[in-house]
């Protein structure tokens, strides 16, 4: 069995190398699906380094980036050894950037690290509307809807999306949470969400939470 420390620690400093040639070695040891869930536990311990090393001013936006791509090689990586069942059990996610907002950086990061989590991600990609949330919601029966946003003029999309899944008496089935650089305390109650981060990483806890 690998140093999982040692794991953790190379994602943390975005050693793409190693990490692979690491997870590559662990992979041909035929290891059980059990362990290879706390090698990708490990992974995650890792985004959390750098999730904290971002916050620090540390990592910039381009290392978030690097570190959400280098997750979901690691991600493919373990495949064969993961099992199909294990990645479907944590249930499904319905994520998008709201209507009149073109960013996405931020939820590919989220993404990523959610799917490194065992969740089904739906991304519905950017510039949203309401309907398209409803839909999917309809459609898919999700344990959580994300929303994010980087423009201030995303809080009222988000509200109005919130006010959509309402109307559609889909609001009580779901759990929302919104992030992205305008969300607030204040704002997450006005939209009506469960839930708001500017950390990919913790949005996930907050959703493991809720599962």
């Amino acid at each position: 069995m690998m140093d999982l420390k040692i794991l953790t620690q190379a994602v943390g400093e975005l050693d793409e190398e190693r990490v692979l040639e690491m997870l590559q070695s662990f992979v041909e040891g035929k290891p059980s699906e059990e362990e290879a869930q706390k090698v990708v536990a490990a992974c995650q311990s890792g985004m959390a380094i750098v999730g904290d090393l971002y916050e620090k001013g540390e990592y910039f936006v381009g290392d978030l980036i690097f570190a959400g791509e280098l997750l979901t090689n690691a991600i493919n990586t373990l495949k064969p050894v993961l099992g199909s069942d294990s990645t479907a059990s944590a249930g499904t996610i319905v994520l998008g950037t709201v209507a009149g907002d073109l960013h996405d950086i931020g939820k590919n990061i989220f993404k990523s690290m959610s799917e490194a989590a065992g969740f089904k991600v739906i991304d519905l990609g950017i510039d949203q509307p309401a309907s398209a949330f409803v839909e999917k919601v309809k459609e898919v029966k999700p344990v959580a809807v994300g929303m994010s946003g980087v423009l201030t003029l995303a809080l009222e999309a988000m509200k109005d999306t919130v006010d959509a899944l309402k109307e559609a008496g889909l609001r009580d089935s779901v759990k929302i949470i919104i992030g992205g650089n305008p969300v607030t305390k204040e704002a997450c109650q006005q939209i009506g969400a469960d839930a708001f981060t500017t950390n990919a990483a913790e949005g996930v806890k907050i959703i493991q939470g809720w599962v």
